[in-house]
């Protein structure tokens, strides 16, 4: 009765948000404790083209929950160890010592958030092995350990700390270490076989063109492993649901333990303004909710809930005191700020219960 009640305050918030004009559509995926998850449908893509639950959209930075699944995975097998430095699996030109597996994870390297234009210039030809050769000569931000500064840079080099563990490219090793074995329709580095849901809202000097973030091929090809993954909320919700022990046996239970809990002890930072907290708890890949404010989720979900959001407009959550995790695909981008002001109607209806 009570999944039943989640699901109704659910999809009437999620209407309510599309009937306001805030976003043109929403695809909402739920599952209560070990239940089947249920996934429903409002509103339309940024074409109009109606919503339905099995559309693909392109996660964007959930993506880096599925890249820290994929490390997890090859540390219980013992081909990765968490505090591991990770010279020691990568060539680089310039040795950084203090820079761990761990501190990859969970954003506590010192490296920038992103690589500058200049270094893998976003135009015509750029590819993934650009990406990461850009990656792998990126300098510190700032020492190791000394804040938590959110990075894709990182996880670019965990990508490549993956392939070489794998002796794989790093969407064939994501293929058959994490989408595979969870089920997940999810496409990374390959053209999915349906058109995804077109996003709206971009900016930028590529808007309306064909190297349009989100929305282009091209942007599709580039394999980014902290934002290139295209899948279904039902599969967005697959990957914080293998944080929680689904199925069981994916992640031995330790680990997993671990990977959901703070990692940065009383280490401050985050993103940019805003988004910027003291305390700044994170997990082995996860966001770690903690008191922060503000946030996207509300703190009726308990500091202890956890998950990761996306600048396409997108979030896949787990509130373990309400036995609940829930993934929101949006058909707008974050930038003009619906997903951090206003989707938690959604997930405060799924985690109140």
């Amino acid at each position: 009765m009570q999944h039943v009640s989640r699901l109704t305050a659910a999809r009437a918030a999620a209407e309510t948000l599309v009937a306001s004009g805030r976003v043109p559509g929403v695809v909402v995926a739920v599952a209560v404790d070990y239940q089947r998850p249920e996934v429903f449908a409002a509103g339309a893509d940024a074409d109009g083209r109606p919503l339905v639950p099995n559309d693909l959209f392109p996660v964007a930075s959930i993506t880096k929950l599925a890249t820290a699944l994929a490390v997890l995975r090859l540390a219980d097998r013992g081909l990765i160890d968490l505090d591991d430095p990770v010279d020691q699996f990568l060539k680089r030109i310039e040795p950084h010592p203090g820079v761990t597996v761990r501190r990859l994870l969970c954003h506590t390297a010192g490296f920038a958030i992103d690589l500058n234009a200049g270094e893998a210039p976003y135009e015509p030809g750029l590819t993934w092995e650009d990406l990461a050769q850009a990656c792998l000569q990126a300098k510190l931000h700032h020492p190791p350990g000394s804040e938590v500064l959110y990075s894709n840079i990182g996880y670019g080099l965990l990508a490549l700390v993956v392939e070489a563990r794998a002796s794989a490219r790093f969407g064939d090793a994501l293929r058959d270490l994490v989408l595979t074995p969870l089920g997940i329709e999810g496409y990374l580095g390959v053209e999915p076989p349906r058109a995804p849901a077109r996003i709206a809202d971009m900016r930028g000097r590529h808007r309306a063109t064909p190297l349009e973030p989100f929305n282009s091929s091209f942007w599709r090809s580039l394999a980014l492993p902290w934002a290139g993954l295209v899948t279904t909320a039902a599969g967005a919700l697959a990957l914080v649901r293998a944080f929680r022990g689904h199925p069981p046996g994916f992640l031995s239970p330790p680990l997993r333990a671990a990977a959901i809990t703070n990692q940065t002890g009383d280490l401050s930072g985050g993103f940019i303004e805003p988004l910027r907290w003291s305390p700044c708890p994170w997990g082995l890949g996860p966001e770690v909710r903690g008191v922060k404010e503000p946030h996207w989720i509300p703190d009726i979900a308990g500091p202890d809930s956890f998950g990761h959001t996306g600048a396409a407009g997108c979030l896949a959550w787990a509130a373990p005191g309400a036995g609940v995790a829930w993934a929101i695909l949006g058909a707008r981008t974050a930038d003009n700020g619906w997903l951090l002001r206003h989707s938690g109607t959604i997930s405060a209806a799924v985690a109140g219960g």
